[in-house]
């Protein structure tokens, strides 16, 4: 039998500190207490900070991102990565499609055109079950492995930046 069960892995020692933005869609609260009590545990273990922020649904989370993104940043306190939390569960009419796919593809155009380390937790699911199995910590916890995906580029990312500055 393989157990689906979900284990925390070691965040890497360069990001520590790091400032994570967190957006969680709320439309769904008791998925969203789940994917969020996962992001802040792998952040907390990550002795990342993170600051939380909610809109209504997952729609909203790209716009969200890119507005306190270019804010923190104006501010000179920029984020060094972003966590998506939320979930959209097929209905009856093709709403499901427009929604999932268009924020995931915001999403990615964010994180590749602004170089943004960023974790996507925003589920998919046909049913309430499939979501509820995703989001639980005790479980999949996919909002766990959101935050952890965002540390892991966010890794290479500061690999990346520190090897550029020692070649001449």
């Amino acid at each position: 039998m393989v157990s689906h069960a979900y284990a925390a892995r070691t965040a890497p020692a360069n990001v520590k500190g790091a400032r994570v933005l967190v957006v969680e869609a709320r439309y769904y609260e008791d998925l969203s207490d789940e994917l969020l009590a996962g992001a802040e545990g792998a952040l907390a273990a990550a002795e990342a900070v993170a600051t939380v922020v909610t809109v209504p649904g997952a729609l909203e989370i790209p716009a969200a991102i890119a507005i306190l993104v270019e804010a923190a940043a104006r501010a000179g306190q920029p984020y060094d990565a972003v966590v998506a939390l939320g979930c959209v569960i097929r209905g009856e009419t093709g709403h499901y499609d427009i929604v999932a796919g268009e924020s995931a593809r915001a999403l990615m155009d964010l994180s590749v055109t602004l170089r943004l380390p960023l974790g996507n937790g925003i589920l998919t699911v046909e049913t309430e079950a499939q979501a509820q199995a995703r989001a639980r910590v005790a479980e999949m916890n996919k909002g766990g492995g959101a935050a952890e995906a965002a540390l892991a580029v966010l890794s290479l990312k500061r690999d990346a930046s520190a090897a550029s500055v020692g070649e001449d």
